[in-house]
């Protein structure tokens, strides 16, 4: 479809840029913005508002839809159970009962095991190699692609950067003491810990502690520093493992219904393009700015950082490598995905290794 590869360009070229500028600036001069009609849409997410970091992305893409349009063009968000439960965004967007969603693709894997290259794959790519592959690497062509089977066109709309590996009430230092476990962890990366002996359970944010605090679950991983901080996940549990392997640069998805998405003028498809772009970048650069302090008030308030051992990192990427190329012999758009998304991280990841990562840890060296 033309109007459909014209919007996936649009996200990452400067001439939209520019385009999204004029569009909003003769909507809010009112010199051509009755022309285009009053759109009112609602938004159902996978988030409570008290994760006002996470929760802020849905808003950012609502308010900066209403601002470029100088309010023609509405979308009210709705947090996690207001709507639809946490975990159903995916199924409500896709029949219509909210015309579009806030989520995590991952959470959906269960209908298409390929939906989790939208948001994160176990010993895949950062943040930062995450936006490349999906804005100029083929990546977001190859996901609308995906959930165009679903009646529905994704746009990244934020992005937590690499994860923790959550919070555990006892060490585990060994594939062994996982054995038995009850974890809650979502995606390819719960695959991977059920694989390794654990228990394990998807559960919306809005769960996490109690099912932790009441000994329901013996860890459970959410997102970062600043958001588990939030969540009171350190009252819950005293180890906060890290790095979080299966999540190192986790997209979230705003979905919207292909068929209401067809029926806006182009010049709002245009804007809300726009704000997506702007909530990926915006949601990155918070939690960045954000988790560095958080952790250190966790530290001082007595949690134990700890780093999973070398013998968990190794099984875990074993186990993700095995899935990868089983999942690709019997699932054919996940093999389509994959083979491009493997080709792009050798690439990206032998240019950040040969100069951004060893920039890194020179400068890490220096200040230790």
């Amino acid at each position: 479809m033309k109007r459909r590869a014209f919007v996936t360009r649009s996200a990452v070229s400067a001439a939209t840029v520019s385009a999204l500028a004029a569009c909003a600036e003769t909507a809010g001069t009112g010199t051509d913005a009755s022309s285009l009609p009053r759109v009112n849409w609602r938004m159902a997410t996978s988030w409570p508002p008290s994760l006002d970091t996470i929760y802020g992305g849905a808003q950012t893409v609502c308010r900066r839809v209403n601002e470029m349009t100088n309010g023609r063009f509405t979308i009210t968000p709705y947090a996690a159970s207001e709507l639809v439960p946490a975990l159903q965004v995916m199924d409500a967007v896709e029949g219509g009962t909210v015309e579009c969603g806030h989520t995590a693709s991952y959470y959906y894997i269960g209908k298409n095991p390929t939906l989790g290259f939208a948001t994160t794959m176990p010993f895949g790519l950062t943040a930062q190699q995450q936006n490349s592959w999906l804005y100029h690497g083929g990546g977001l062509e190859a996901m609308q692609k995906v959930y165009s089977d679903f009646n529905i066109i994704n746009f990244p709309a934020g992005n937590t950067g690499t994860q923790m590996g959550g919070w555990f009430k006892r060490q585990v230092n060994s594939v062994a003491d996982l054995n038995g476990m009850q974890l809650r962890v979502p995606g390819l990366g719960g695959t991977i810990m059920a694989e390794m002996g654990a228990n394990v359970q998807v559960l919306p944010g809005s769960e996490v502690y109690l099912a932790l605090e009441r000994g329901a679950i013996d860890a459970a991983e959410w997102v970062g520093p600043y958001d588990d901080l939030k969540l009171g996940l350190h009252r819950a549990a005293q180890y906060y493992y890290y790095p979080g392997w299966w999540e190192p640069g986790a997209t979230l998805d705003v979905l919207v219904n292909r068929r209401m998405w067809e029926r806006l003028p182009e010049e709002y498809q245009q804007v809300f393009v726009a704000a997506t772009v702007e909530a990926n970048m915006t949601m990155l650069a918070q939690y960045d700015a954000l988790n560095g302090e958080a952790l250190q008030e966790l530290i001082e308030g007595g949690t134990i950082l700890s780093s999973f051992s070398e013998e968990i990192m190794r099984r875990g990427e074993e186990i993700a490598l095995e899935i990868y190329e089983q999942t690709s012999q019997r699932n054919a758009s996940f093999n389509e995905v994959y083979e491009n998304w493997r080709a792009f991280r050798e690439v990206v990841q032998g240019w950040h290794h040969l100069n951004k990562f060893s920039f890194a840890q020179y400068s890490r060296n220096q200040s230790s």
